[in-house]
């Protein structure tokens, strides 16, 4: 079990105090006005943690706090960590970024792509590519997930039962066989669809491995890091620790979803958002990026495969919105794009929040967050436990707050919408 810890004050680092205290005020006011149960926020400069702030509640109905060794449902901030692991397996020589997928997962031999249709009257056709590891990486493969409600092939996956990422009542190998039965909304690499590729990345990893995917992260990564508390689920001894999960009301409130408490080994290990894990653990795996792939002297990627896993895939000056299918092409999607497993800032001009070109990072659907900024030695985190019922102000707030505290930035609050 780790606690994270402040090691330096803001100002030793170049962090403005000033700026960091707006932050933590602004985020209190909502967890004073009932928007969010309680967090934790943590920003390292030059590997040195300088700003830790815990707040409100891990529990609100039975009033126990946020403490720096909370658990936290990760979601999809379980991503990198399982692009993390395959790059691991790719080094070694196990398969490489063009390896077809059908080479260790058979199911995916002849894929189909969507040309018009819906329900029964779905026509498909031989897909003209094969889908490679990459398109799983990028999210590039087809792929899609039931609840978008955007595209026939959406409908085709809620009809299979993959209401979210898996079929009730499967393993991670019986749902990728129900992935594989279903077909590909593009042509594999022609856009960017966030999805349930992780997931068969997953199961990339076991057969390539020959281990469950929980016993190889434990092993190859969690282990070697020090992300002692991090876990495809919660024992007992640690369950006390683990968070509420909250959803947001029609009124803009919070209110318990229930049913999701993680004790026990689950049948299905997802890769795609499975994780839980304290701000600690977090905390090595994103200085572990930040210093390309090594960290107390363990190395478990190269420099090189870092910097391909955080350099943009996308082709051309293309950014998620441009190259993203019809359900991400909001404005948020624009000036990023997206490397192994990350998003990327292409062009920090087009986003949505202050940003500098190279970071990287991703979120989780509880509103988790995190980003590495190489530019000015940064990493951040934010940790709540909140699903919202839309897109959530979270983010561009943090970062407009958190760019407030930079060197050399000018206080503005525009681009966050404050």
């Amino acid at each position: 079990m780790g606690h994270l810890r402040q090691e330096v004050e803001p100002e030793e680092v170049g962090l403005d105090p000033k700026a960091l205290a707006r932050l933590d005020q602004h985020f209190a006011h909502q967890v004073d006005d009932g928007r969010l149960p309680g967090y934790l926020v943590a920003l390292s400069r030059h590997g040195r943690i300088a700003h830790l702030t815990t707040y409100g509640h891990r529990d609100v109905a039975e009033r126990l706090a946020v403490e720096t060794d909370t658990l936290w449902r990760m979601y999809s901030m379980t991503k990198p960590v399982t692009s993390v692991a395959a790059l691991i397996l790719m080094e070694e020589g196990r398969f490489g970024l063009d390896t077809p997928v059908a080479d260790f997962l058979p199911a995916f031999a002849e894929p189909r792509v969507y040309v018009d249709g819906t329900g029964p009257a779905v026509r498909t056709r031989p897909a003209q590519r094969p889908i490679l590891v990459r398109h799983l990486l990028t999210h590039t493969a087809g792929l899609t997930f039931g609840f978008y409600h955007s595209h026939p092939v959406d409908a085709l996956y809620r009809e299979a039962g993959i209401d979210s990422s898996v079929v009730p009542g499967t393993d991670l190998a019986e749902t990728c066989e129900v992935y594989a039965r279903l077909p590909l909304q593009f042509e594999p690499g022609t856009q960017w669809n966030y999805s349930v590729a992780t997931n068969v990345l997953g199961r990339l990893v076991e057969v390539a491995s020959g281990q469950d995917l929980d016993a190889f992260l434990a092993e190859r990564v969690f282990g070697p890091l020090g992300m002692d508390d991090a876990c495809l689920h919660v024992t007992e001894d640690r369950a006390p620790r683990l968070a509420e999960l909250y959803g947001e009301t029609e009124s803009g409130g919070i209110t318990p979803i229930p049913g999701l408490p993680l004790h026990g080994r689950p049948r299905f290990l997802s890769g795609s958002g499975g994780m839980v894990a304290s701000a600690y653990d977090y905390h090595r795996f994103m200085e572990f990026l930040r210093r390309r792939g090594e960290l107390d002297g363990v190395r478990l990627l190269t420099p090189d495969t870092v910097t391909a896993m955080t350099s943009n895939h996308l082709p051309g000056d293309a950014d998620l919105r441009s190259y993203g299918s019809r359900v991400h092409r909001e404005p948020g999607r624009a000036g990023l794009g997206f490397g192994l497993g990350v998003s990327v800032v292409t062009d920090p001009e087009l986003t949505r929040s202050p940003a500098v070109r190279g970071a990287f990072g991703w979120s989780g659907v509880a509103t988790t967050t995190f980003w590495v900024d190489p530019q000015h030695d940064l990493t951040v985190q934010f940790l709540t436990q909140l699903r919202p019922t839309g897109s959530h102000t979270v983010y561009p707030e943090l970062k407009q707050l958190v760019h407030e505290a930079l060197p050399g930035s000018v206080r503005s609050t525009a681009r966050a919408g404050r």
